[in-house]
């Protein structure tokens, strides 16, 4: 037997097990650094949002790119400090408010389902929402608890904001500084993977940011029409849930039922009719209008995605399920299906 003969058999008999080994610590490592690693990925969706405005002001401004990020920066910046200086003076009030309306609706109806023996709470009862409104540390337990949450919180919003500022600032760099890991010769195929990631994610980000502000508004306007108190604020966190495909509408119908179940029988029925022709509408009309196809991934898929995700790394799983899941498609589509398989025709599916 040659040597290169021996090598290659060498080669055929260790490849696969290191092959194994690396995947498996591939899969250990990610599974501990979860939270970092879908940090980094709510960072570059952010980088996304921000590399689509400035892309967009370019039909608007014949400035640089340079420029033109930072005129989406400053208006960007701008419109945050106004809404967090909005948010401190009206918020607490409107909040407060609504958290005393749910807690006595809920009571209601654990009341009237205790009645047919239905326990909704299960035998530990629920805690009452206005022991968090007097006591806000007594929703995580302890005050100590209660800071630390919202000091985890600041300091992932503001990794998040710097990663999305700095990927965004210069996204060709960091894309060709990551392609250097790859061999030269499939750079080409990475980039153009790569780009394709980019776009989905921009239609994506883009179309969820429209349809989420469109419910907000007309869902507002329709409660506030309508009587109903905290309008602004029912409509922004029906806005906020529907950016969670399938599952956060039905979410944010509960806030909204337990709200208006005061107003009378009548008037719940009519809004929670509007409310779900509103979804309805958004989903079968307005969401194929603005995403155009563009991220073709089956609803049974995706749902499953936000509820394993969500399990397993709670409500940031949940966040970033459906965008994992695009950008997970295109990666098994073009490397595996197309380069591995080499079926072009199901890999351009």
């Amino acid at each position: 037997m040659t040597p290169e003969t021996a090598a290659a058999s060498w080669r055929r008999i260790l490849v696969p097990p290191l092959i194994l080994l690396a995947l498996i610590l591939g899969v250990v490592l990610a599974w501990y650094s979860a939270h970092s690693l879908l940090m980094l990925f709510a960072g570059i969706l952010f980088a996304v949002f921000l590399d689509a405005c400035t892309r967009g002001l370019g039909y608007i401004l014949p400035l640089s790119r340079a420029w033109r990020f930072g005129v989406v920066t400053l208006v960007l910046a701008s419109l945050a400090v106004l809404a967090i200086a909005w948010g401190i003076i009206r918020l607490p009030s409107q909040a407060r408010m609504l958290l005393q309306v749910m807690d006595t609706q809920l009571t209601v109806l654990e009341n009237w389902l205790a009645s047919f023996g239905i326990d909704l709470f299960g035998p530990g009862g629920r805690h009452d929402l206005s022991q968090f409104i007097a006591d806000p540390g007594r929703l995580f337990g302890h005050v100590q608890y209660a800071v630390s949450g919202a000091y985890v919180f600041a300091i992932t919003t503001i990794v998040i904001v710097c990663l999305g500022l700095f990927f965004a600032g210069q996204p060709a760099a960091y894309r060709e500084g990551a392609l250097i890991l790859v061999p030269r010769g499939a750079r080409p195929r990475m980039r153009e993977v790569m780009n394709e990631m980019g776009q989905t994610l921009r239609s994506w980000l883009l179309g969820q940011l429209v349809r989420s502000a469109i419910v907000a508004v007309v869902l507002a306007a329709t409660l506030y029409s309508l009587g109903v108190p905290g309008a602004g604020l029912l409509g922004m966190q029906a806005g906020v849930a529907n950016f969670i495909p399938y599952l956060g509408p039905l979410i944010a119908a509960l806030p909204v039922a337990l709200v208006t179940m005061p107003l009378g029988l009548a008037t719940l029925a009519w809004v929670m009719a509007i409310y779900f022709l509103i979804q309805t509408i958004e989903g079968f009309v307005i969401a194929p209008l603005i995403q155009k196809g563009s991220v073709n991934v089956a609803p049974a898929w995706t749902l499953f995605a936000i509820v394993l995700l969500g399990a397993m790394f709670g409500a940031m799983g949940v966040a970033l399920a459906a965008p994992l899941l695009a950008v997970g498609r295109i990666a098994a589509l073009r490397f595996y299906v197309e380069d591995w398989l080499k079926d072009r025709h199901q890999g351009a599916a």
